[in-house]
């Protein structure tokens, strides 16, 4: 277990911005270069710089609630040709979550993303990661002293992989029309619940958006507030399986979904969804979908227009 720490903690974060003061040192040293070498008068300037048009990415996004019954999953075929997968439910709904992905054709997952280090949301990941290409992995900088977790980690090291630590405002996809960055957890995160530690991610096509909360709780709900973030989204993946724990008004109210999902398991001993979430989704007018009742969702959007189920 202690080797297996070590790994988690040799995480590979993204690149940091290059500091002012090391880029201003480069420019001056590219600057006398330029003038110890140029006569400036041989310079040519022609008329103003033309900003080169990139065209927006064509085609369809589907998101996949997968039901894996208490728990999450979902698998995201991004309209770039790319794969993203959030969460893998648990270890007891794993075939099940191969049999899907198989059934989707699904050879390579270019992003990974574990939300945080519980067994309804990891179990079924050690799976997918022995039995598919990985790109990226994102988890959060947290530890877990599980079995679970312990064995989640084993089968990343054995393919030889790298996990990326997953902090606010980074940004995993960033493309004329797409874009899929994090919101959630903040780089100095320190909370007793591991819910807290949640990735949470935003995902845009074009003019729609769609927001996934993982089991983020109030406590993480309200510094996303307090740092102003556009939690805009048409599809809200509601936080920890509907729980009052999580999904507070003004969090709810700033997001302003048109549709609501809610990954959970039929009878499920903790009562998921709550009552009281129900009902401030449905005083809201928001579409509720629940993968107890509807079993798989999946959501299709072309950019400008959203469908269910087809």
């Amino acid at each position: 277990m202690q080797n297996i720490f070590k790994y988690i903690l040799g995480f590979s974060g993204n690149k940091r911005p290059i500091k002012l003061a090391t880029l201003l040192l480069i420019i001056s040293i590219l600057a006398l270069g330029i003038i110890g070498c140029t006569d400036l008068s041989e310079l040519d300037v022609v008329g103003e710089p033309v900003e080169e048009e990139v065209d927006q990415i064509e085609g369809t996004l589907r998101v996949h609630y997968i039901d894996v019954g208490q728990g999450d999953s979902i698998y995201i075929e991004l309209p770039n040709g790319e794969i993203a997968l959030i969460d893998g439910g648990p270890k007891s709904s794993e075939e099940a979550l191969l049999n899907y992905l198989d059934e989707q054709g699904v050879e390579k997952i270019d992003y990974l993303v574990a939300t945080h280090p519980h067994e309804d949301h990891i179990g079924g990941l050690v799976g997918v990661i022995k039995n598919y290409e990985i790109g990226k992995i994102y988890m959060p900088n947290v530890v877990h002293t599980t079995k679970t977790f312990e064995n989640l980690l084993l089968a990343i090291q054995d393919k030889g992989y790298k996990i990326t630590k997953a902090m606010a405002e980074d940004t995993i996809i960033d493309e004329a029309g797409l874009s899929l960055y994090i919101l959630a957890p903040e780089i100095d995160a320190d909370w007793e619940d591991l819910n807290n530690y949640s990735i949470v991610l935003k995902l845009n096509y074009k003019n729609n958006s769609f927001l996934f909360t993982g089991d983020a709780e109030r406590e993480s709900e309200e510094i996303m507030l307090t740092k102003g973030y556009d939690l805009r989204a048409h599809v809200l993946k509601v936080g920890h399986h509907g729980s009052t724990t999580s999904t507070m008004d003004e969090f709810l109210d700033k997001v302003d979904p048109q549709y609501a999902i809610i990954s959970c398991g039929v009878d499920n001993k903790y009562g998921h969804p709550h009552k009281e979430i129900v009902a401030k989704l449905q005083e809201r007018n928001i579409k509720i979908y629940r993968t107890d009742l509807d079993g798989n969702i999946v959501v299709k959007s072309d950019g400008e227009n959203i469908s269910f189920n087809e």
